[in-house]
């Protein structure tokens, strides 16, 4: 026992000094001081060990543990410092290759144009010799009987009048009719006959642009497909002046820097608004912007960056105009804001044969069998014809309609293709789920006579669309002597269904439940409360004439022909 007790007393005097229990061993792990218990030794005395300060102990580091460290340490700073060597070693030589890259491509992109231009001068020259201005049109929808149409047979007009020497293109994509049909179809919709003949350039790929083709990313999609459409314009004719007319913006660059054309615009409304970017940052439901988005702030946000993003490279390629001219204040304010280019933008409002209509006499009450109730505008989503059939479907089940005499809709359009036809069906099982499927009628691609003899006889003119860049059918409905009931935004409100010398011209509103409302409130007026509303709005409309629009189109696109 002597022998275990002398062993034991030897290993506790070994220890090294201030680590009596092996303090090192455990670290730094216990900040508390420890007493150490006076333990016998051998003899029979006690014996306190020494212990070190706490200061000390927490200063001292395991050598192990920290060698580890250091080593990692280490390996980092190695790591970094060989990424920050390749990443100089490579910089030089990518740098260079880019710029090899670019100059090569800029060469390229001269040879086009030194061809183009080529084929410009090739292309203008008369039969005489002597060379003749090539206009060109951007239309691929020329055929579609909305008010963009009509912009485009009056531009036409105006600009043959004044310049009847020139050559006139029009680029389109309507590949089942013939040129002289859509010069009837013209006439037959707009009475609006040219006197010079126009030549039409088919386009092939006029589905590059169709919506149905680009289920998500519809406005890129769109986009990109009329650049590679407008190359294949550039391919067929190169004009000296180009003017996009159907608001194809990233054209412009492409006819402009290639073409080496003097290129105008004509925006009936952009393709993205600082509204639509506020609908996403808001998270509200849209035609353009689904439920389930909104539902989702991770998508809403990487959608609103995608919306910035195309909104900055928009205002690039139509900053790119040398004439801008816009339909409506409310355009004017979005075109401002995205493409910068206040120095060349102008107001011109759109082309409404206001005096056709105004020969109708407003002497007199428009029916006494009933009241017809019209809508006109191109079968678009964005026209928003259900909230028509189902405020309509609403008016019929309000009281005040049971003394009234009886009610018919009839909503006139122009169907572009297959998606609008679509469109139609669907909106007829809407009235046959409704209900109202017998007081519901849809014209469609009508002649303008039969438009005319329906205004004539109808009582009200709905307007349904949110933010309508301006709206032609809403303007020939107040020259008719048709009480117009609009949506209170964009260039109705702004432009057209405004006081004329304080007086009232027309009606706004927004929900189903006040479009209800408000349809029951002016038939419930008396005939010459309604007729006095009437004579107002005709009297308002004469900025909105043929002649107005020739004169300021003239005047703005006048820089291009010097």
């Amino acid at each position: 026992m002597g022998g275990r007790a002398r062993v034991r007393h030897a290993e506790i005097l070994s220890t090294p000094a201030g680590d009596s229990i092996g303090w090192k061993a455990v670290g730094s792990y216990y900040q508390q001081p420890i007493e150490m218990h006076n333990r016998p030794c051998v003899g029979g005395g006690d014996r306190t060990l020494p212990q070190e300060p706490i200061e000390k102990r927490n200063n001292e580091a395991l050598p192990e543990f920290g060698g580890r460290r250091k080593m990692a340490a280490a390996e980092r700073g190695w790591c970094l410092r060989e990424l920050l060597r390749c990443f100089h070693s490579l910089f030089f030589p990518g740098l260079i290759v880019c710029g090899v890259l670019c100059v090569c491509l800029l060469i390229v992109l001269w040879g086009i144009r030194l061809l183009l231009q080529r084929k410009k001068k090739s292309g203008s020259a008369s039969k005489t010799g002597k060379k003749q201005t090539v206009i060109a049109f951007f239309h691929p929808y020329c055929n579609a009987g909305g008010g963009g149409e009509r912009v485009l047979w009056c531009a036409l007009r105006a600009l043959q009048k004044k310049y009847p020497e020139a050559v006139y293109v029009v680029y389109t994509g309507d590949a089942d009719v013939s040129g002289q049909q859509i010069l009837e179809g013209a006439f037959r919709r707009f009475n609006i006959r040219l006197t010079c003949p126009v030549k039409f350039v088919l386009l092939r790929k006029r589905y590059l642009v169709e919506d149905s083709l680009y289920p998500h990313f519809t406005l890129l999609g769109q986009s990109l497909g009329s650049i590679f459409l407008g190359w294949e314009a550039l391919m067929h004719c190169v004009p000296d002046v180009y003017i996009d007319s159907m608001g194809y913006a990233f054209t412009l660059p492409l006819f402009k820097y290639l073409g080496g054309c003097r290129v105008g615009s004509y925006v009936h409304y952009p393709t993205i608004s600082t509204d639509m970017l506020s609908v996403v940052k808001n998270q509200n439901v849209g035609f353009n912007n689904a439920a389930f988005i909104t539902r989702n702030p991770f998508l809403s946000k990487v959608k609103l960056i995608y919306y910035y993003l195309f909104a900055f490279t928009y205002g690039l390629a139509g900053s790119c105009s040398d004439v801008v001219m816009v339909n409506s204040s409310w355009t004017l304010n979005h075109i401002l804001s995205l493409w910068k280019a206040g120095n060349c933008t102008n107001v011109v409002y759109p082309p409404c044969d206001v005096q056709t209509f105004l020969d109708i006499p407003l002497h007199k009450e428009k029916t006494t069998s009933g009241h017809l109730l019209v809508s006109i505008g191109q079968f678009r989503p964005e026209k928003n014809h259900p909230l028509q059939i189902r405020a309509f479907a609403k008016l019929l089940n309000k009281k005040e309609a049971e003394s009234l005499p009886p009610l018919k809709l009839v909503l006139i359009g122009g169907c572009r293709n297959q998606d609008d036809e679509l469109r139609v069906n669907q909106l007829r099982r809407l009235s046959e789920d409704l209900g109202v499927q017998e007081d519901v009628e849809f014209k469609i691609n009508i002649p303008f006579d039969e438009l005319k003899n329906y205004l004539s006889e109808a009582t009200v003119g709905l307007h349904t669309m949110w933010n309508e860049h301006f709206g032609i059918g809403i303007v020939e409905c107040m020259a008719a002597g048709t009480i117009v009931l609009a949506h209170n935004s964009g260039g109705p409100k702004l432009d057209i269904v405004v006081p004329h010398q304080g007086e009232r011209t027309g009606f706004l509103a927004e929900s189903e439940e006040d479009y209800a409302e408000t349809m029951a409130h002016i038939l419930s007026m008396s005939a010459e409360k309604r007729l006095q509303i009437r004579n107002n709005a005709r009297a308002s409309v004469s900025r909105f004439s043929d002649q107005e629009f020739e004169v300021t189109f003239l005047m703005s696109v006048e820089k291009l022909f010097q």
